[in-house]
């Protein structure tokens, strides 16, 4: 994330994050541009990624995780889903969408013709068992903030549900 004032500033600690659809274009409101962020996040846990919470909502995504090499992992995670997701939208003929990420593309960003991330993720390194509920908390949240449900099991894409003991998408650490 080398454009960002944000550092993962211990790299090897669980860190809060967010991605964010560049210019907040509602993506993720089908279950096939979910399953790719998913599909992605099943594969980096294989590989050393551990997710303590996450939410996606339709144009962005909270996470709790560590690794080794959290900041290469995250990379890894928004170039791949990235192209995923170009790829997606090009089969299916999103001209909407695709004229949106050709446009708002960075100037600097000359070896594509899209981009669909944000730059950054602005990381936040937890500190201590206190902070990490809160960032539980606010992440299991946001779909109840936002009006999506009433309780945050009842969001899909959640871990929330992991928390209360129910099979949810990605399995996650509850312990911490």
């Amino acid at each position: 994330m080398g454009r960002d004032r944000y550092r993962f500033t211990q790299p090897n600690a669980p860190h809060f994050m967010t991605c964010t659809v560049l210019h907040w274009i509602p993506v993720f409101t089908r279950p096939e541009t979910v399953g790719i962020l998913i599909d992605s996040f099943k594969y980096l846990t294989g590989n050393g990624l551990k997710i303590y919470a996450y939410v996606i909502l339709e144009n962005h995504l909270h996470l709790i995780a560590q690794s080794e090499q959290i900041d290469r992992d995250i990379a890894r995670f928004k170039s791949y889903t990235g192209k995923m997701l170009i790829q997606f939208l090009l089969e299916k003929q999103v001209k909407t969408f695709l004229d949106q990420f050709a446009f708002y593309k960075k100037a600097h960003k000359s070896d594509r013709t899209f981009q669909f991330w944000q730059e950054g993720v602005h990381p936040e390194c937890i500190q201590g068992e206190e902070m990490m509920r809160q960032k539980v908390e606010y992440i299991h949240n946001n779909p109840v903030v936002r009006g999506y449900v009433d309780r945050p099991e009842h969001w899909r894409y959640s871990s929330a549900r992991n928390y209360m003991g129910m099979e949810g998408l990605l399995e996650v650490c509850t312990a911490w």
